[in-house]
Formats: structure tokens, sequence, C-alpha cells
């Protein structure tokens, strides 16, 4: 069997994703440095600038929906549908797109321990190992060394996202192997999609279970792979597909800004997750418009969530050397806002360097090494 061409990208896409990291950068420097005591929390006032911040989690879960879906659209293009999907070539390709990057951070961030830099090292309270830490990150079982030790590592917890993706991951050509058929696959995955909210119904009291546990998330990745299926067979144009993007917005926002995460924790996280899932269907093998390519701003969203990766995985290094650089309590008004700028600069800036150096040229050699034979 012979691969498929993919597409070009999908800016569209990229919008979406762009929007999501942001929210998670914007998370991250606001538990650091309180950005609601900012100036803008004096314009715009503290409440709204802490709905817009410090629900950034939201973010991960659209993170998910886009994964499944563009991870789903691209086996049934590669492979000529899921149940052709090689499971040796998927399990390659997530290897050279996720392990090179990640290997990288986790080397910056031991080495910067052992300097010693505190802000890298696990706490000495939990008593954790780095090497623990480092091996539950690359086997994909971080969430669940937190669900025991609860936050240990500035840096490196935030890669229990990882560990979620790649299970699910790890799981996704076995389904096709075993069940062939979409039809056997899809309701695998609506099963998913039930058990979350009822999953984290149990655990709205734990904030890493609720928010990180294998089980808590899998329905938005599920969510993700059932609308990339759904976009290949179905098209709502016109003013109906507008109305249901509108509507999707909607959603994403009200639920997004309506309380904290964890207040709405069992039902907020499917709500937001159904409305990326529409407004992906909508994105299906559309053409950027003129807005989209041309409008700065979109162009910038756009480049983050092109690079939306490279800056998840190191932007908390540059957020810790800053936090260790400067206090939240060394920043005024009108600083924290200057700092912020240059926080989302460095990190756009170290993002862009290692994507177009390091990360995409050895992602592209590793998958030259197997391609299925026809």
């Amino acid at each position: 069997m012979t691969m498929s061409i993919s597409n070009p990208r999908n800016l569209y896409v990229d919008f979406i994703r762009g929007i999501s990291i942001i929210l998670v950068l914007l998370l991250h420097f606001a538990l650091a440095y309180h950005l609601s005591d900012s100036i803008l929390g004096t314009i715009f006032s503290k409440k709204v600038v802490s709905a817009i911040t410090m629900n950034g989690n939201y973010g991960v879960t659209m993170f998910f929906v886009i994964s499944g879906f563009l991870i789903t659209s691209k086996s049934v293009e590669r492979y000529n549908g899921l149940g052709n999907v090689n499971t040796l070539s998927f399990y390659l390709m997530r290897f050279a797109r996720i392990v090179p990057s990640l290997v990288l951070v986790l080397t910056i961030i031991v080495a910067l321990s052992l300097i010693p830099i505190a802000i890298f090292q696990n706490s000495p309270s939990k008593n954790v190992s780095m090497f623990t830490t480092v091996l539950s990150v690359l086997t994909f079982w971080h969430n669940i060394l937190m669900q025991k030790f609860g936050y240990f590592n500035y840096c490196i917890n935030i890669f229990w996202s990882l560990s979620v993706e790649e299970v699910f991951y790890f799981t996704f050509p076995i389904l096709c192997l075993i069940f062939r058929k979409e039809k056997f696959i899809i309701p695998i995955w609506i099963a998913f999609i039930i058990i979350g909210p009822i999953y984290r119904s149990y655990h709205t009291d734990d904030e890493i279970i609720s928010l990180y546990g294998y089980w808590s998330c899998f329905d938005a990745i599920a969510l993700g792979c059932c609308a990339a299926l759904f976009a290949k067979r179905y098209t709502i144009d016109g003013i109906k597909g507008k109305l249901f993007s509108v509507l999707a917005i909607a959603l994403i926002a009200v639920t997004y800004c309506y309380s904290n995460i964890m207040d709405n924790v069992v039902f907020g996280v499917s709500l937001v997750a159904i409305g990326t899932a529409i407004l992906l269907i909508q994105t299906y093998n559309r053409q950027a418009g003129k807005l989209m390519s041309k409008n700065i701003i979109a162009k910038i969203i756009c480049w983050f969530g092109k690079c939306s990766y490279e800056l998840y995985l190191f932007h908390i290094v540059i957020l810790a050397l800053m936090k260790t650089l400067v206090s939240r309590e060394q920043l005024g008004q009108y600083s924290k806002v200057l700092w912020l700028l240059a926080f989302l600069i460095i990190s756009a800036l170290l993002a862009e360097i290692i994507a177009r150096f390091y990360s995409e040229p050895l992602n592209k050699k590793l998958r030259k090494l197997y391609t299925p034979s026809a």
C-alpha cells in the first residue's frame, strides 16, 4: 500500500490551534504573575481578565479535539481508510513528531536543575527523583505520577497532556487493526465521549484527576476523531454552516467565561470540546479567505498554531527563567504587561528556531526511515 500525499496546511485549523496555545500561555503567565493585578485589570476589570486567563486549561481541551481531528483525517487520507492504517508507520510518525523536541526540552530542564536553579528541580518535600519524573514523561504516565504526588516540578508537570494523547494514540491503530470498519470503531469513541463527564463527576474535588486523568480527557480526543469522519461524509455550507460556526463560538465563549473551570468541570470540558469539534467540521477542505490569509493578527495567530507543539514544550522554560530573574512583587501594573509581551515574543522566537532548525528537519528524516511497501 502506498501512502497518499498530504494536503497543504489548513489555516483555519492553525487559527483555532493558535487560539488554544495562546490561552495556555496566558494561563501560565497569569499564574506566575497575577495578570489581573496589571493595568489590564484596571481597564477591563479583574474579573474579566481572570475569566480570560485563568481558564486556559480549556485551551488544552481544544488541543485534544484538534489533535483527534487531524490524526483521524490524515490517517484516512494517508492510508485510504482507517481499516488500512499501518501500525508501525503510525507509531513511527508519532515518534518522529513528538519525541525529538520532548527529549530536547527534558535535557534542558534537567541540565538547568543540576546547575542548580531551584525552579527546575523537583520539590524536595515530594520525594520524587528526577529519573522517575523524566521516565514518566517519556513513557506517558506522568499524569498518574501527579495523581500520587501532586504538583512537584514547575516545568515538567505541564507535560501531563502528552501522557493523555500518546496513550490514546497507542490504542488508535490497534482499534483500526482489530475492527477495520468505521462503523465498529466509532461506537468505541462514542463510549469514550460518554465516559468522560461521568468520570469527571466522580472526581470534582481533585483537580489533577478531573483535568489530567486519561478518562477525563479521552472524550475530547474522541470527539475530534468522530468530527473528522463526519466532516469527510457531510458538508454544511451556506447560511446553515455559518450559523453552526457562530453557535459553536458562542458555546465555547460562554462556557469559557461562565465560571472557574473546576466549578464546571463535568460538562464544561465537554461543551468546549463539542464547540471545537463543530468549528473543525466547518474547516474541512476549506480554503482560507482573504481575512485569514492577509490580516496580520490572523497570520500571527496562525503562526502560533503552526508552532504550537514547540511553544507548548519550551514556553515554560522561558517563563521559569523569567520568574527566577524577576519576581511577581518586582513588577508594577504597567511592567507586568511589558513582561507578558517579552514572554510571548521570546517564546515565539525560540519555538520558531527549534521548529525550523531542529524538530521539522528531524521529523522529516525520521519519517523517511519507514514507508509502507506496496
